[in-house]
């Protein structure tokens, strides 16, 4: 996979002690390096991943191509569109045509989208979809003997909640295919005017253009991290991103509200004109977070210290004992 692929496949690979192959990227137009993928492959491949598109950069990997060589190994292709699920399917309709990245292209074995992304939904409901009926029996899970009677599970999840479900349903059928087509041309319009405005300013450029809805930049003037906590001190919320340094918007419905992209665009030039004329460069929060782990070789420290601070989620500072009182 790319090594802009989303870290659920990372996960997966620890939890079920699969060897997974990062492939890097060309670092002029931020897509995967296609020779390198083909070498990567050998006779122990499982799976090929693509992403439409990714998260940092928001590109949609070269699936025809990817496609093509899963098709001369045998290898099946997963098309990871979890975040452009809901937008990627309506772009034609909506006016920005897009190259085939789904079932049509004969090496896509299955893919997964998030409904609770530009679908609208609850979280909870996200959504894979297989080639054929062989494919997806795969998934599921029968236990004949059991004393508890007979026993089928039809993910790794188990029983899922039927409100989620429900209200995923509602949610669809509200938006209707209209809707979405609707919500998909504001959204990715919306993103290529900022994209256009960020490109415009002195000191930023456009890791990739715009592929959906992400539009992702980086700086070859200062440190992007400056410009990040500035836009945050100003109520805008980002993404920061790292190897390299930039931070990206992923559009949404409230970007694409009147004067929403202006005010974005006025605060970040006012930020950058403070960012250059300004004869102190002190290191903000995220630049120092930033820069000491891209410092740090052993990235398993990092890990370990991250671990630690959800650790930290689970633990209390109350002792109480039986005698104690607890007031809110």
């Amino acid at each position: 996979m790319p090594t802009t692929a989303h870290p659920a496949f990372n996960k997966a690979c620890s939890y079920f002690k699969i060897k997974l192959r990062r492939i890097p990227l060309n670092p002029q137009t931020r897509e995967v390096n296609l020779d390198k993928m083909r070498q990567a492959i050998t006779k122990n491949t499982c799976m090929i991943v693509a992403s439409a598109p990714n998260f940092p950069h928001g590109v949609i990997d070269p699936i025809g191509d990817i496609s093509k060589i899963a098709v001369e190994y045998n290898i099946p292709l997963h098309v990871d569109a979890c975040l452009g699920g809901f937008l990627i399917p309506f772009m034609d309709q909506a006016g920005f045509p897009l190259e085939p990245f789904d079932f049509r292209l004969p090496g896509v074995m299955s893919m997964s989208c998030d409904t609770h992304k530009y679908g609208f939904a609850p979280k909870g409901t996200s959504v894979i979809l297989y080639r054929n009926e062989q494919l997806r029996e795969y998934q599921f899970y029968a236990l004949a003997d059991w004393p508890g009677g007979l026993y089928g599970s039809p993910s790794i999840a188990g029983s899922r909640s039927g409100y989620l479900i429900a209200c995923c349903w509602a949610t669809l059928m509200y938006y209707g295919r209209e809707g979405y087509i609707e919500a998909t041309r504001k959204i990715i319009q919306t993103a290529r005017d900022i994209a256009k405005g960020w490109s415009e300013i002195d000191g930023l450029y456009l890791l990739h253009q715009p592929d959906v809805s992400v539009v992702a930049i980086s700086s070859d003037k200062f440190n992007i991290y400056y410009l990040f906590d500035g836009l945050h001190a100003k109520g805008w919320h980002l993404i920061g991103l790292q190897n390299p340094s930039g931070m990206h918007i992923a559009v949404t419905q409230i970007h694409t509200q009147p004067g929403v992209v202006d005010k974005l665009l006025e605060d970040t030039r006012q930020c950058v004109r403070e960012i250059l004329t300004s004869d102190v460069k002190k290191d903000t929060a995220t630049a120092v977070l930033y820069g000491t782990n891209q410092k740090v070789p052993d990235k398993s420290l990092v890990c370990d210290i991250v671990k630690l601070y959800i650790s930290s989620w689970y633990k209390t500072n109350l002792d109480v004992s039986k005698d104690d009182e607890i007031t809110n």
